[in-house]
């Protein structure tokens, strides 16, 4: 079941599309993103995408790497965001979980650029920020987080720094959700900092795909498409996006009162 919902406060709609459980919200994600890689491909000679990890990713990037038809060697991938001083060998590590789930599958055809948080995160923020800068962004995977974060974007989100990747300090709802999920042994074990990829860069991307399911994030859901738009509610900016498509199961949809 698909369905558009208008949200007061924007001039165009965002497509919701609710779907009957995560494995159907995976296969959708990534039939939308196969196409429009495969789109921009034919348009441009090559793609350039942003790709996302977390629970909310795992089906999508399972039949992402899946799908016919895709000239890996012609698309460049940007890391969405790492955690700063966590090593690639440990198990939260967003560059591990990347190479893991997709750059090992599609065997390493693709361009992948990772985050690297081990060095100095501002030198590593001047590197990214040196090979993204001009780069037109086809499509960005990403998902939202129990405190609707964007990326690691958290509440009070920088709305306004133009740098395309900035170095974010995490609040304690964003580190108890990646303690929950089972990627650290404690709350203290989770990094206090992260290299994320900025708000005004993600929203430069032609098309956003987010996947968001189970009833965790129902909260953070109702507050990105219903409440206001603010830096307390990081996705909720992307109600100001021209192209977003959030791929959404019943449970993470039940607090939402329109549709």
């Amino acid at each position: 079941m698909a369905t558009a919902i208008v949200v007061p406060g924007r001039s165009s709609m965002i497509d919701i599309r609710i779907t009957p459980d995560k494995q159907e919200l995976g296969r959708q994600a990534a039939a939308l993103g196969a196409e429009t890689i495969r789109a921009a491909i034919a348009r441009h000679g090559e793609a350039n995408i942003i790709v996302a990890t977390g629970a909310s990713q795992f089906e999508m990037l399972q039949n992402l790497v899946a799908a016919e038809g895709i000239d890996w060697s012609k698309v460049t991938a940007f890391h969405l965001d790492e955690y700063v001083g966590l090593p690639v060998s440990h198990p939260a590590s967003f560059r591990r979980y990347l190479q893991e789930r997709f750059v090992t599958p599609l065997g390493g055809k693709v361009t992948f650029v990772p985050v690297n948080g081990e060095g100095d995160a501002q030198a590593e923020t001047g590197r990214l920020n040196a090979l993204i800068a001009g780069r037109r962004i086809d499509l960005c995977f990403a998902g939202i987080g129990e405190n609707c974060h964007l990326a690691f974007n958290d509440p009070p989100a920088d709305f306004e720094t133009k740098d395309p990747y900035i170095v974010v300090t995490l609040d304690e709802a964003c580190r108890n959700q990646q303690f929950g999920e089972g990627w650290f042994e404690s709350l203290k074990a989770v990094p206090e900092r992260a290299i994320s990829m900025s708000v005004h860069q993600i929203l430069k991307s032609e098309l956003i795909i987010l996947s968001v399911s189970d009833t965790r994030k129902a909260k953070a859901v109702q507050h990105a498409l219903e409440g206001e738009i603010s830096p307390q509610y990081p996705a909720s900016i992307l109600r100001r996006h021209a192209n977003t498509v959030m791929f959404i199961d019943p449970a993470a949809a039940s607090l939402l009162k329109q549709g």
